[in-house]
């Protein structure tokens, strides 16, 4: 290389010199340039050295970049741009999921304080609930009692349930139907006739403050007669002075109480049986009461009992 010639000439110059001093000044020349000529070769190499390094690093860092940009065009693209809206949207969800923390925190606060005052109220409610089930369970118990049903307790029971939007009560109605039984859920402790006596009687309680339009009472005499059916009769009337009643009954002590008395008729032609309803005019109640008395519309005794008995349940229309 152009050092190590130059190193040569040097050598080669100070033997001669060492003989002929007029060169003595060539070799000073030559051993300047030699280090000239190390000192730019060791600041080239020394730049070489550093633009390689840098120029690899860079190419790596590219390549990497180009990996990234490459994954994130293949989640969010297919295209540059919509990388970088989605970009700039998930920025701007983040600025408000750093926003919200607060918000959290506020929206937390108000939660527990409405469901602290839930509570209160499903307190209050189950109070009011307490309370109303015990006095309505005194006054149809009562009732019962009217309706030959002496031994009879009515009970309405409040119980803790899950939270729902009526409160977080369990409301059940139970029967003890005589005495000496178990008190059971009213859809399975009652007879057919039990449950139209005890509907009637939480219907005359409730008639004031739940009206209804129309009632109809099957079975509510079942077992019933005398002075018991006229109770059951004057309690129907009772409830229709603020709805329509129908009833159906065998008892005379019942249907006195009626403002429109029907009869209720089968027919045949010998192959084919008919029901029709019949009004029974009022000229003609005292023998329809008559006949469900004692079978005879003709009998003397049932007709001045039958009239006895409209005459009675007439006065409490007037």
């Amino acid at each position: 290389d152009a050092l190590g010639l130059i190193e040569s000439a040097r050598r080669a110059i100070e033997r001669v010199a060492a003989h002929d001093p007029a060169l003595a000044p060539i070799a000073e020349s030559l051993a300047a340039a030699s280090f000239a000529v190390s000192e730019v070769s060791a600041g080239l190499s020394s730049y070489l050295g550093s633009l390689d390094a840098d120029a690899g690093r860079e190419l790596e860092t590219l390549q990497e970049r180009r990996a990234q940009l490459g994954s994130l065009m293949r989640r969010y693209g297919p295209t540059l741009d919509e990388v970088v809206d989605y970009l700039e949207s998930g920025s701007s969800r983040l600025v408000e999921l750093d926003s919200d923390a607060d918000r959290i925190e506020t929206l937390g606060a108000e939660v527990a304080a409405d469901r602290a005052k839930l509570d209160e109220l499903a307190g209050q409610l189950t109070e009011r609930r307490t309370d109303a089930a015990e006095r309505l369970s005194a006054a149809v118990t009562a009732e019962l009692g009217a309706l030959a049903m002496p031994d009879a307790r009515l009970a309405i029971e409040v119980s803790d349930a899950e939270l729902t939007l009526t409160g977080r009560d369990q409301v059940a109605i139970m029967l003890q139907p005589h005495a000496g039984t178990e008190p059971r859920p009213l859809a399975r402790g009652a007879s057919g006739g039990e449950l139209s006596r005890v509907m009637l009687a939480l219907e005359v309680v409730l008639a004031a403050t739940d009206p209804v339009p129309t009632f109809v009472f099957d079975e509510v005499d079942a077992g019933v007669g005398g002075a018991s059916a006229t109770e059951v009769g004057k309690r129907l009337a009772r409830l229709a002075r603020s709805a329509q009643v129908i009833v159906v009954t065998h008892l005379a002590q019942v249907a006195a109480f009626s403002n429109n008395h029907l009869v209720v008729e089968k027919g045949s032609d010998g192959s084919v049986t008919t029901s029709s309803v019949r009004l029974v005019h009022a000229d003609e109640r005292a023998a329809e009461m008559a006949r469900l008395l004692s079978g005879s519309p003709e009998s003397d005794s049932a007709l001045t009992h039958a009239r006895e008995l409209l005459e009675a349940a007439h006065g409490r229309w007037e």
